[in-house]
């Protein structure tokens, strides 16, 4: 060993005695340094796992800002105290809603466009252990969401060996809008996709920074649910997230087949702005800026989500993955048994048999056998089921397909169908969209749920196989039930419930219907 190396290790040993000395003298717990500056957090009351929470990742996106791509954060002097979450970004007051108790809901407040703040749990003792990242991205339909809802809480990941990351990003018109003069003034000649490259500049905070707290930012897994699984999709998809990220898991949601999920082409993402811009008789983006955050919710912009922009984008995600150009990454991939959501007025028997008739003519009799309408509650039923299907089940589905014939990483499939328990008069809604977030990140512990033995099981198992995944890309390991990666010869996957199995896709005849007819309406356009 060289003398100078000898006396480098010394001082990194003095400056490391230093800054904990300084930070326990100054009440600053947990002090790290990142590319903003100092930082210090808490920990959770075991003293198992530092958190740190509210870190600015990004420049505020306001005023001048507001539908730019995001700038770089401002440095700040002394120490930051990232105690709390910063705000969720701008969308409408949250209200509990049917099943969705408060668990699933952000914060009442702060709402702002101020918004681009991120959160770490990490039970590494320093910032040499490398461990395996997981950064999630939150649902909420493109125009809701942030990262300070409880079932997102990190502890119990960070205790299973995961660096666990929660981010914001822009939703609705601040992080989906689109404008010939936005684009026009963008160096990359595209708009609208403001969100997801909040979510790109927050990965590459990741990269930069996630060492400091014992990552490994080469061992990076972009993990999303509903929205937030149709812009990790995305992020695969993107040319501009090579090297961010080994992994992903996607849960209910993709972006593969035209329905009722789209993505607008730029052109028609700029019509819909021009539009919403003459609603408001403003000529100019800078009068547009100036309008309040407020004043914009009041009225109804009538896009939701990603757009084609030819940059994050280049094309259509179908395109992207068929000729490659995807980041060939490892995925999981799934949907729940109750991911449905019924839209307006629920048809009878008879009203769901004729338009069985009208829409799909020879095929309609075997329509109906996987969507059977004997009396109106079956129909009712079959409506939930078709509505699943269409929204998440034939998305996530192909992308197994694609991912399974074409990519040399694997995709593990899953079904969620474990009837979460509630109280009884939600007895109804069973295995709903995002119930399975819970139990995928070990976080069963609001109070308001008759929770029994096999839930907190099921919480272990599968937050067992994610945390083994995101270190090796593979969700087994000892103690387990095997798991196998798909494949179209056995389409096996992993059915999550009260007791889970391995099965070959259940759903696989009506999805496979309703893929065909959906590829043959778009040959008829």
């Amino acid at each position: 060993m060289s003398s100078n190396y000898k006396i480098l290790t010394v001082l990194v040993a003095l400056l490391m005695w230093g800054v904990a000395t300084f930070s326990q003298a100054n009440g600053y717990p947990n002090l790290i340094q990142i590319s903003g500056g100092l930082i210090s957090g808490t920990s959770s009351q075991d003293g198992q796992v530092h958190i740190y929470k509210g870190i600015p990742f990004a420049a505020p996106p306001i005023a001048g800002l507001r539908w730019r791509e995001p700038q770089p954060v401002q440095p700040w002097t002394g120490v930051r105290k990232c105690i709390n979450f910063g705000p969720s970004p701008m969308q409408a007051k949250p209200t509990p809603f049917a099943v969705y108790t408060s668990e699933f809901l952000i914060p009442a407040s702060p709402i702002s466009e101020d918004c681009l703040y991120l959160n770490v749990w990490t039970a590494a003792k320093g910032p040499n252990e490398r461990r395996p990242v997981i950064v999630w991205i939150y649902g909420g339909g493109f125009t809701s969401g942030g990262s300070g809802v409880p079932i997102y809480d990190g502890q119990e990941m960070a205790k299973k060996g995961i660096v666990f990351v929660s981010i914001n990003y822009r939703v609705g018109i601040f992080g989906f809008f689109a404008l010939p003069e936005l684009t026009k003034e963008s160096d990359h000649r595209a708009s609208g996709n403001y969100g997801l490259m909040d979510q790109i500049a927050a990965l590459k905070w990741v990269k930069d920074n996630i060492e400091s707290f014992g990552g490994d930012p080469e061992n990076v897994t972009v993990a999303g649910q509903s929205a937030g699984s149709i812009s990790v999709n995305c992020l695969v998809a993107s040319p501009m997230c090579r090297g961010l990220f080994k992994r992903a898991i996607a849960e209910s949601g993709a972006a593969f087949l035209n329905g009722m999920i789209s993505t607008p082409s730029l052109t028609k993402a700029e019509e819909a702005g021009e539009e919403f811009a003459h609603s408001l008789n403003v000529q100019k983006i800078s009068d547009l800026r100036a309008v309040s955050a407020e004043d914009l919710m009041k009225k109804n912009y009538p896009l939701r989500g990603v757009i084609v922009d030819g940059y994050v984008l280049p094309d259509k995600i179908a395109h992207i993955f068929a000729t490659g150009s995807q980041n060939d990454v490892g995925v999981i991939t799934g949907w729940n048994g109750d991911d449905g959501f019924l839209f307006g007025k629920v048809k009878n028997a008879d009203e769901f048999r004729s338009d069985a008739t009208r829409q799909y003519d020879s095929q309609a009799g075997q329509y109906l056998e996987y969507f059977p309408s004997s009396t109106d509650q079956q129909a009712a039923g079959s409506q939930l089921k078709l509505s699943r299907d269409l929204l998440f089940g034939i998305q996530n589905y192909t992308w197994a397909l694609v991912q399974s014939e074409k990519s040399k990483s694997k995709i593990y499939v899953y079904n969620f169908n474990r009837k979460v328990p509630a109280t009884p008069e939600y007895e109804k809604y069973g295995a709903f969209h995002t119930g399975e977030v819970a139990y995928a990140y070990d976080n069963l512990s609001f109070e308001n749920r008759p929770w029994r033995k096999v839930d907190f099981d099921l919480a272990n198992l599968m937050s067992t196989y994610w945390a083994n995944f995101a270190k090796t890309g593979d969700p087994n390991g000892s103690g387990l039930p095997y798991w196998p990666p798909f494949d179209t010869k056995s389409f096996q996957t992993m059915q999550f419930d009260s007791t889970s199995t391995i099965e070959a896709l259940p759903s696989k005849a009506e999805l496979d219907f309703l893929i065909s007819r959906i590829k043959i309406d778009q040959e008829l356009k």
